[in-house]
């Protein structure tokens, strides 16, 4: 398998720079979307509830039914547009998001709303892995590390200000319909991401073949392996008992078996994920360092959420605002990570994450006295200097880890790296969420102390997503003080 990492792909000899940098465009605001979704439904469910008599089971699967459809089909869609070129998976996916938008935003039972969110989820999972396969085929060297970057920031924002803009449509829409305009909102957008997806990115890789079966029975596999995991993950709260655990090894066994039949569907016909990008140092630690941080950095605005508006009584509009440093940090510090990633490599990374560290114990400290009043004005700065820290290491983590992959195994490479950050997420929320929940009980019902045992947890770990960048700084420099 080539690494070349300074090659230049095909599609873009002599190709128009404008033109790519618009379709990169093009693709972050289609990202941007699908992403601010897994977030900004948070703050609509008392909304929800109150229209359309949700009961707590149904808000869990419309929170959780979304992330769960987006991880299960990450590595199916990006094969599919390495195979058959990522404008038509790129295009069909937004226009799935788009129109299962309007449709959860017309909803008129909890039923139909989890259905629109299920196939909404999956819309979202087809349309990610085409942006970073894209940045993969138009750009390489110091360009792809831009726009690397300018991914980073939009996966940093989303998910950070998505309380924030739900609560400024429910604010504006009103508590009984405001709701679904968190919805609506995505239809104008998604139009034009069609119009412009269709006339600017490239159909498919000149001289690439088209005609790639697409491994059936590997999609099973990690399907089935996939949904095992998260299943008993997202659904931990309304899923009693412990019979739901026993899902998790079953995943693993899936997950094992998919490992295995790849190995060999390979030897005859390209494989959904080609296993051999694991042989790689860079793709290996990074995919490890985003499932860590993500498990960490996702759960951080969870508990959050529950502290400021259920605890201390915020509004979602409150909560969001709350949050919109940690977003404006993250935002600044990934343009400049990516434009300096590849000079840096990997202690850019290790860097940010000991900042994240820095700045959410300086969080956990401010809030030492139990305060009820000024939350966001304490947390400020800390949440502004976790920001910059996230800024660089999303961008940079996700620039170094796919930058050996061929071009070829671009979008499933890239599906692969995302699935593990989606199940790094749902286990986080899970792990640190069950804490939150087991100090309130033991507290007494005290938010403040529920928060800060939480968000300790998040912080170890992320310091083990730290732990693993250092692994990869310490071998990297061992590797390149070797004898040739």
């Amino acid at each position: 398998m080539s690494t070349d990492r300074s090659s230049t792909p095909v599609d873009t000899a002599g190709s128009d720079d404008r033109r790519r940098w618009k379709a990169l465009s093009v693709g972050l605001v289609a990202a941007f979307m699908t992403l601010l979704d897994v977030s900004i439904v948070n703050v609509a469910v008392p909304s929800i509830d109150r229209a359309i008599h949700a009961t707590p089971s149904d808000l869990q699967w419309v929170l959780s039914g979304y992330a769960l459809t987006f991880g299960l089909v990450l590595v199916p869609a990006g094969r599919f547009g390495d195979a058959r070129g990522r404008r038509t998976a790129f295009v069909v996916g937004v226009a799935l998001f788009t129109v299962t938008s309007a449709l959860a935003g017309l909803a008129r039972s909890p039923e139909w709303l989890i259905a629109a969110r299920l196939v909404q989820g999956a819309a979202a999972g087809i349309v990610n892995p085409q942006v970073s396969g894209m940045i993969q085929q138009l750009f390489r060297g110091a360009d792809r590390g831009r726009a690397f970057g300018l991914l980073g920031a939009t996966i940093g924002i989303s998910t950070a200000i998505g309380p924030l803009l739900g609560g400024l449509l429910i604010e504006l829409g009103g508590e009984e319909h405001g709701w679904r305009w968190v919805f609506f909102v995505n239809i104008p957008v998604g139009i034009l991401a069609v119009v412009l997806g269709w006339r600017l990115i490239p159909a498919r890789p000149a001289g690439q073949p088209d005609r790639h079966r697409l491994d059936p029975v590997g999609v099973l596999l990690l399907g089935l392996g996939v949904t095992s995991v998260l299943l008993p993950l997202v659904q931990r709260e309304q899923w009693r008992g412990p019979g739901k655990w026993v899902l998790i090894p079953v995943g693993l066994l899936f997950l094992a078996g998919f490992a295995f039949w790849e190995r060999w569907y390979a030897q005859h016909r390209p494989p959904l994920f080609d296993l051999r990008l694991f042989r790689l140092r860079s793709y290996t630690l990074g995919s490890l360092i985003g499932l860590v941080y993500f498990a960490g950095f996702t759960a951080i605005f969870f508990i959050f959420t529950l502290y400021i508006q259920v605890g201390l009584g915020y509004s979602a509009l409150a909560a969001g605002l709350a949050i919109t440093p940690f977003a404006l940090g993250s935002a600044a510090a990934s343009a400049l990570g990516g434009r300096v990633v590849t000079r840096y490599g990997r202690p850019l990374v290790a860097a940010g994450l000991l900042v994240v560290v820095l700045g959410l114990l300086a969080t956990v400290w401010v809030l030492r006295d139990s305060p009820h009043r000024s939350v966001p004005l304490l947390t400020a700065v800390p949440f502004l200097l976790a920001g910059l820290g996230s800024g660089l290491v999303i961008a940079p983590n996700q620039t170094l880890t796919l930058s050996e992959v061929p071009v070829p195994q671009a979008g499933s490479g890239a599906g692969m790296l995302q699935t593990g950050q989606r199940i790094g997420s749902a286990a986080g929320i899970a792990g640190v969420g069950a804490l939150f929940f087991s100090s309130l009980a033991d507290s007494r019902g005290d938010f403040s102390v529920a928060y800060r045992h939480s968000l300790l947890l998040a912080v170890g770990i992320i310091a083990l997503a730290l732990v693993a960048a250092l692994v990869d700084v310490v071998a990297g420099r061992r590797h390149s003080g070797a004898p040739s």
